[in-house]
């Protein structure tokens, strides 16, 4: 899945509808070759959903890493706060403008960066289900510079997977942040890392 951060323009298009009900509701979500879960609704983002405390979210939200814009559109549709969602994937955020029109969300802001490469407000609450593929580096890139772009009492959720490094992710966010895990589900793990 490499072409996906080299923006491969021959890479064929195959645009799908996919639908999903999540937390009692329906949406629908357009995929593509070259995004990730392009079938439809991955078991990581759908466990980070339904374990997100929606009445506890403060706004606003950065969505790093956002593919089509299934974490974000969610957290919009439940929250009605203010969601920033980033991805280096022009297919992907052509998606997710795409998806979040089709989900009638408002206040959302849809934009093409690289990890945090140029975010300059803080948020009071990050998502992401981080992009395993893309190695190591830019995967704690992600997780451990969050705290540079949350608020003092910010808050990041993510799912990672234990045969995908969770356990050495916990440890090394441990190091930044007060660490807990709220969810574990068939080898995934749903990590909080709130601001020490």
């Amino acid at each position: 899945m490499s072409h996906y951060f080299e923006n491969d323009q021959n890479l064929p298009s195959n645009l799908k509808k996919t639908t999903a009900i999540i937390l009692d509701q329906n949406f629908i979500f357009y995929t593509d070759n070259g995004v990730f879960a392009k079938h439809g609704l991955d078991y990581g983002s759908e466990l980070l959903l339904k374990s997100l405390p929606y009445n506890e979210l403060e706004g606003p939200i950065l969505d790093v890493g956002c593919g089509y814009g299934v974490l974000g559109i969610v957290v919009n549709k439940k929250t009605n706060l203010e969601v920033d969602m980033v991805d280096v994937n022009k297919r992907a955020l052509h998606l997710s403008k795409r998806n979040a029109k089709e989900n009638k969300c408002t206040n959302i802001n849809i934009f093409e960066n690289n990890c945090y490469e140029n975010i300059t407000r803080k948020y009071k609450t990050i998502i992401t289900n981080p992009p395993i593929r893309a190695g190591k580096k830019i995967v704690y890139d992600i997780l451990l510079n969050a705290r540079n772009h949350l608020d003092p009492d910010g808050v990041l959720y993510l799912v990672i997977r234990k045969d995908q490094g969770a356990i050495s992710a916990i440890s090394d966010l441990k190091k930044y942040y007060d660490v807990s895990i709220v969810n574990k589900s068939k080898g995934f793990f749903i990590i909080v890392a709130k601001m020490c």
